[in-house]
């Protein structure tokens, strides 16, 4: 189905930097303005009044320490003004102060419950900081109070995607079809997960689509060469992802993607050389040395394999895959409680990955926590049970890394 989507004639373009700017990753946070103000003397009011206007307006001009500095005097005034904190925590957000951001919702969060643009930064917080879990539930509260909404929607549908909740994350996401069929990484992620929740006319349908709109672009043979990673069909990824290479050297995540289909071709010399080519281009990133750290885990090269992983850690130590990485080493050493450290930090962060479950079983049993690791493996095997009954073949797919889908 693949090959006759990619021999078909192609109407449209669509490129990917621009779907990115036009997506839902380019978020405007979401101010709340419209507070009410408590009783108050009327001379201690219209300051209130004036210092609000004032933060309104320098957090409008960008101004955010003058913005800042206005709305903390109000909250000194009146500590009851759900709009200040919540101005306070966009405010936050711009510095990417996301600890600081996520105290200031949630304390607007319990002034003003029904407010559903605090409920919607509260989940974007974590969504940026990789707590996809966490993110669930305000933005599910969003979407329940207000269906329509386009970007509670798609983040609550990427954050099933990412926990591997496929058949929610399909059912949340498909209905922005009318409005986000024109998005290539929109229609990338609606086709992997249908892919792996079973739904073959659904997937069939977003990459028709992909096609469509994709024309011989670089961004287009990306993600069609992710289409068939997913597909297991490694030789075409493969072809498809060098096509982009070609192309653009320096499109992000293109040699991410060739390390990935050389990794499942079992050529970890080659994967290695491509993590490290996209580590120069994207040094930030930490799927990259997560990925590394596997190829050289593969290349029986543990101290640098430790070293990649322990690197994804400090980059963003909520991906749960260099944890398990890590733990794997440190299983492999008989350094038992720190694998299991690592581990139990995995598992938080995915809690339903059979993988996870199943070797923290094996750690358990290895320190004598029979009764536990019993558990642990037998909830390993539920969860196995329960992908096979959605998709038959759940056993020999695992959802190939996305770090482009996240960023910005």
């Amino acid at each position: 189905m693949l090959t006759e989507y990619a021999s078909q004639t192609i109407s449209s373009a669509s490129g990917l930097n621009r779907v990115l700017t036009r997506s839902v990753f380019s978020f405007t946070f979401v101010l709340v303005f419209a507070c009410t103000l408590i009783a108050q003397p009327k001379q201690s009011q219209a300051t209130v009044q004036e210092l609000y206007q004032q933060g309104e307006s320098a957090l409008r001009n960008g101004d955010l320490t003058q913005a800042e500095a206005a709305f903390q005097q109000v909250i000194v005034l009146d500590p009851k003004l759900a709009g200040a904190y919540s101005n306070l925590g966009v405010i936050a957000m711009r510095r990417q102060a996301w600890p600081k951001a996520l105290s200031y919702f949630q304390k607007a969060a319990e002034l003003a419950p029904d407010v559903v643009g605090v409920r919607l930064n509260i989940g974007l917080v974590y969504f940026k900081q990789g707590h996809y879990y966490r993110a669930i539930s305000p933005l599910k509260r969003v979407v329940q109070s207000q269906p329509d909404s386009l970007q509670a929607r798609y983040l609550l549908g990427l954050c099933y995607f990412f926990t591997e909740q496929y058949q929610p994350a399909v059912a949340t996401l498909e209905p922005l079809w009318p409005r986000e069929s024109s998005d290539m990484n929109y229609l990338y992620v609606l086709s992997a997960g249908a892919d792996l929740a079973g739904n073959k006319d659904l997937e069939d349908r977003a990459l028709a689509r992909l096609v469509e709109v994709g024309q011989n672009q670089p961004e287009f043979h990306l993600l069609l060469g992710k289409a068939y990673l997913n597909h297991q069909d490694y030789d075409k990824a493969l072809q498809e992802f060098q096509l982009a290479a070609q192309a653009d050297p320096k499109l992000p995540f293109v040699h991410f993607n060739l390390g990935l289909a050389w990794m499942n071709k079992q050529n970890f010399a080659a994967a290695r050389d491509e993590f490290r080519k996209d580590i120069a281009l994207e040094p930030d990133v930490a799927s990259n040395y997560d990925q590394l750290g596997t190829a050289y885990s593969y290349l029986h090269q543990e101290s640098e394999a430790e070293k990649c992983f322990r690197e994804a850690i400090k980059r963003d130590p909520n991906l749960a895959s260099p944890h398990f990485g890590l733990g794997k080493i440190l299983r492999g050493q008989e350094k038992y409680l720190q694998a299991l450290a690592e581990l139990d930090t995995a598992e938080k962060l995915l809690p339903d990955d059979y993988h996870i479950r199943f070797v923290r079983g094996q750690v358990l049993m290895r320190l004598g926590r029979k009764q536990e690791a019993q558990e642990e493996l037998k909830f390993s095997a539920k969860i196995l049970d329960e992908r096979i009954k959605q998709n038959p073949k759940a056993d020999q797919m695992q959802p190939v890394p996305s770090p482009e889908v996240t960023s910005q």
